[in-house]
C-alpha cells in the first residue's frame, strides 16, 4: 500500500487479484480485479463498512444482542456466545413477534428519549440441532437440494450432513466450536415464514442462559449490561480502514455507549434460565413477556 502528499491510497491484494485506487479530494474509489466476483465482494465489503461508519458517526451504537419486535416494542437479548439469544430471538419470532436481528442491533436515542433500534444484517448461526428443534431442518434440506444456498461462510460438512439428512450436532476437529448452518437473513421470511422487522424501541432487557435438560425459569442474579454487551472496533473491524471511509470506532463512540448504557439500565430487566426444550422455553417466555 502508498500513501502519497494528498492521502490518495493504492493498494494491491495479490491474493484476491485486486487493486484499489482511492482519491479523498474526489471521493472517488476504484477497484480493479482479474474475475468479477471477487470486485463485487470487496466492492460490498466496503460500501457496508461505509454505511455502518455513516450511522456511528450520527451517533448510533452498536449492541451485541438479538432482538425481536411487537408492536413497536423491542426486546434485547444478551449474552456471550452460546447463551442464547439466538434460540430466544427465533423461538419468539415462531409466535407472533417479528425478528429484528439474531446478533447485533444499531440503537440510539430520539429526541423524545425514546431507544430506537435498527437491524445490522448478518448471516445467523444456527446449530442443526436447533435448526430440527424449530421445525425448519427439513425446510432447509429441501431447498438446499433444490439448488438454493445458505451463505457461503458455512463450513462444507455442514452443508453435506444436511444433504444426507444427518441432524446430529458438528463440532470442528478440536471438539470446541459446533459447525453451524449459516442463514441468510432473507431467508428468515423465503424459508421458514417469519417476518422481518425494519426497526422498533427498546422496551425490555432479556439475559437468557441455556442449561441442558433445566426447565425454564426466571432467575434473580442481578445481571445487567457489561463491556461486552457492546460492540468495538476490535469486534467489528475486520478489514484494515485503509481508505479512512469510517472515520470512527466500529462500534461507536464511547459517549453514545455510556449514554445508551444509562438509558438501557432504566428499562426492565429479566434473567432467566432455559434448557433444549424449544416449545416450553417458548411458552415460558411468552407468559413472562406478556404478564
Amino acid at each position: 500500500m502508498s500513501r502519497d502528499t494528498h492521502d490518495t491510497v493504492t493498494a494491491v491484494s495479490p491474493d484476491d487479484g485486486l487493486a484499489y485506487h482511492h482519491e479523498p479530494a474526489t471521493r472517488r474509489l476504484d477497484i480493479a480485479g482479474c474475475a468479477a466476483e471477487p470486485v463485487a465482494l470487496a466492492a460490498a465489503r466496503i460500501a457496508r463498512d461505509t454505511a455502518r461508519g455513516m450511522l456511528l458517526r450520527s451517533g448510533w451504537t452498536l449492541l451485541h444482542a438479538s432482538a425481536v419486535v411487537r408492536d413497536d416494542q423491542t426486546l434485547l437479548a444478551f449474552g456471550s456466545k452460546g447463551a442464547g439469544k439466538t434460540t430466544t430471538a427465533l423461538a419468539l419470532a415462531t409466535r407472533g413477534w417479528e425478528l429484528l436481528a439474531n446478533d447485533r442491533v444499531f440503537i440510539r436515542p430520539d429526541s423524545a428519549g425514546q431507544l430506537n433500534v435498527l437491524p445490522w444484517p448478518a448471516a445467523a448461526a444456527i446449530g442443526l440441532g436447533l435448526l430440527d428443534a424449530l421445525g425448519w431442518y427439513d425446510t432447509a434440506r429441501t431447498r438446499i437440494k433444490a439448488g438454493e444456498q445458505l451463505h457461503p461462510t458455512q463450513h462444507q460438512r455442514v452443508t453435506d450432513a444436511l444433504l444426507a439428512g444427518r441432524r446430529t450436532p458438528l463440532w470442528d476437529k478440536n471438539g470446541s466450536r459446533e459447525l453451524k448452518s449459516q442463514v441468510f437473513p432473507d431467508q428468515f421470511a423465503a424459508w421458514f415464514g417469519l417476518t422481518l422487522a425494519t426497526g422498533g424501541q427498546a422496551s425490555t432487557l432479556l439475559f437468557p442462559q441455556i442449561h441442558p435438560g433445566a426447565a425454564p425459569v426466571a432467575v434473580d442474579d442481578q445481571r445487567t449490561l457489561a463491556d461486552t454487551d457492546f460492540m468495538t472496533g476490535s469486534t467489528e473491524d475486520r478489514y484494515p480502514d485503509i481508505f479512512g471511509l469510517l472515520k470512527v470506532d466500529g462500534g461507536g463512540s464511547s459517549e453514545a455507549r455510556t449514554h445508551i448504557a444509562g438509558a438501557l439500565a432504566k428499562l426492565p430487566h429479566h434473567s432467566v434460565v432455559l434448557g433444549h426444550d424449544i416449545a416450553a422455553n417458548t411458552d415460558f417466555l411468552t407468559r413472562l413477556l406478556t404478564s
